[in-house]
Formats: C-alpha cells, sequence, structure tokens
C-alpha cells in the first residue's frame, strides 16, 4: 500500500515530514545559515516547523527567515517550561504560567496564532521532574490551553511526554496531535500510538532517530534504547540494499508504520535537510518491513546489553 504523502495537523493537511528546529538554538549556529535551511526547508515542500520559546533564539530565526502568518505554515511549539539563567530548563506548568508561554510565543514568532501548543507534562525523568506547586492537575492545564484557543491564541492543543491514561483524560477537550519519545528500537509508547491512531490524533515522535541522552539507571526503558537507530545491523541492511540512508530507512519505517505519523526531523545540514525529505517517499518492502519490524523484540536490543 502506498505511504500516504500527507497528513492531518490542526485541520491542515501538511507533507509528513516537517522539520523540528531545536538544533538551531546555541551560540555556535550560524545565524545567517540558519535562516538559508529554514528558507530551503519551506522551498522544498515543508509546511511543519516544530519550535519552542525555550530554544533559546529559535523563534527569532524562524521569524526572520520565514515571515510566519504570510503563508501557510503550521508552526508547532511546546509549553511547560522556561529557560532559566541560574538553573537551565525548569518547569512551568500552572496555569497562569502556560498562558505566558503561549503569549512570548507568539511575540517572539511576530504571529497572531499559533497551530499547535504542546503541553509538555513533567511527569517523569529523564529531563525535568515538576515538585511542589509545579505539580498541576492535567485538567487545569487543558482549561487554560483550551481557553487560549476559545481566544484564537492557537488552532491546536497537543500533548507531550504522556501516558495513555493522560491521553485518554484529555480526548474530550479536543487534541491534535501527541510528541512521545519513539523509534523503531523503543516502542514503549505504542499503546499512545494506537490510542492517537484510533482518534485521528496526529503522532508526531521526538527522538525518532535516537536520543542523545547519556544512560542513566532512572532513565525509562524507551530512553534506554539504542541511541543511534542508524547503527541497527537491520537499518545498515535495509539501506544498503535499497541504496538509501540509515536516517532514511528509519525515517521511512515510522511513515510506514502508522498513517497518522509526521516527522520532524532536525538538522543544520542541508544534505541532511534533503535526505529528510526524500525519506517521505522511500517505501519499504515487505521483507525489510518485518525484519525492522521484529527489531524492538531482538535480544540485546537495550544499549549495553540491558535487559
Amino acid at each position: 500500500m502506498p505511504v500516504s504523502p500527507t497528513a492531518r495537523l490542526a485541520g491542515h493537511d501538511v507533507p509528513r515530514v516537517g522539520y523540528g528546529a531545536m538544533q538551531l538554538r546555541g551560540d555556535t549556529v550560524d545565524r545567517d545559515a540558519a535562516v538559508a535551511l529554514l528558507r530551503e526547508a519551506v522551498a522544498s515542500g515543508i509546511r511543519h516547523i516544530d519550535t519552542a520559546e525555550f530554544y533559546t533564539g529559535v523563534n527569532d530565526l524562524i521569524r526572520e527567515a520565514l515571515r510566519p502568518g504570510t503563508d501557510d505554515l503550521v508552526l508547532a511549539t511546546k509549553v511547560g517550561a522556561v529557560e532559566s539563567p541560574e538553573h537551565g530548563l525548569v518547569a512551568a506548568q500552572r496555569p497562569a504560567e502556560l498562558r505566558a508561554q503561549v503569549e512570548a510565543n507568539l511575540r517572539s514568532l511576530g504571529v497572531e496564532r499559533l497551530g499547535v501548543v504542546y503541553l509538555r507534562r513533567a511527569d517523569q525523568a529523564p529531563g525535568i521532574v515538576a515538585t511542589g506547586d509545579q505539580v498541576v492537575p492535567l485538567d487545569d492545564q487543558l482549561a487554560e490551553l483550551a481557553a487560549l484557543r476559545d481566544e484564537g491564541a492557537l488552532e491546536g492543543i497537543g500533548l507531550s511526554t504522556v501516558t495513555v491514561e493522560q491521553l485518554r483524560q484529555a480526548l474530550p477537550i479536543g487534541i491534535v496531535a501527541v510528541q512521545n519519545a519513539y523509534n523503531l528500537a523503543a516502542r514503549e509508547n505504542e499503546p499512545e500510538l494506537e490510542l492517537a491512531a484510533e482518534h485521528g490524533i496526529a503522532w508526531v515522535p521526538f527522538f525518532p532517530l535516537g536520543s542523545g541522552f547519556a544512560l542513566r539507571d532512572d532513565m525509562p526503558a524507551s530512553f534506554r534504547r539504542l541511541l543511534s537507530v542508524t547503527a541497527l545491523p537491520e537499518v545498515v541492511a535495509a539501506a544498503a540494499e535499497l541504496r538509501a540512508t540509515p536516517s532514511q530507512v528509519a525515517l521511512a519505517w515510522l511513515l510506514q508504520h502508522r498513517d497518522n505519523v509526521l516527522l520532524i526531523p532536525g538538522t543544520r545540514s542541508s544534505r541532511h535537510l534533503q535526505e529528510n525529505i526524500a525519506a517521505g517517499a522511500l517505501e519499504l518492502p515487505g521483507d525489510v518491513v518485518a525484519a525492522l519490524d521484529a527489531v524492538a523484540a531482538r535480544p540485546g536490543a537495550d544499549v549495553g546489553g540491558r535487559p
């Protein structure tokens, strides 16, 4: 069955390969090169760009490069955390803080309305974990985002780093997308993906090619999987057979796995950008899909031979 080239996101049909802008943050980024890359992405057909105000400086780059709001771009951002000069990324989960973050994203992107706003929950490691007054009921957060949606500040509400129970709890308010860790070697979030697919919710996995986190014992199993999906023997073999790159094979598997999957691979490289876009047209033969499907069940698939 041919892979669908587009999927629905917040009421828009967008190509299933988008762009994640997180790699454009930081003092080492060449601003002119970043602006050129963003313009190349849109010129090459990308219509879904993922960002966040706490990716310091990235929204400013997007505003300069693309003048968002003047075309059919779907801009997705995340709230639930802020960058602190003293402590780095910290939880900001209270409803008033979520509203302030939405307003900050609107200002820095220079738009009147955001495409998707993901609530980045902070219930579990790795990453930020909420404590004290940052432990906020999900319903209170969703009510604030729904109010912002009603006011026209955003088109769709998304969830990030959530359990299947939390996704089910949020369904009545209208969820358009979910961002959870997921790739062909780390599929612990399959129940969340299945529930999203059942309800026509876009699934936008982060770490589609693996995680850059250092291993720690407190990490969930999904983060202890192979850090580089592209090094898997099955992926390398498929790439050689199909004359593709391992990254393209891993991305194509995700697109073929479920119709509601949308990808936002990030890069600073024009070559990698074009390779990622081309992965959207790569159709994997049945025998390759079967070999890749079996990866998660393969003994020793975890990093360091962890059981």
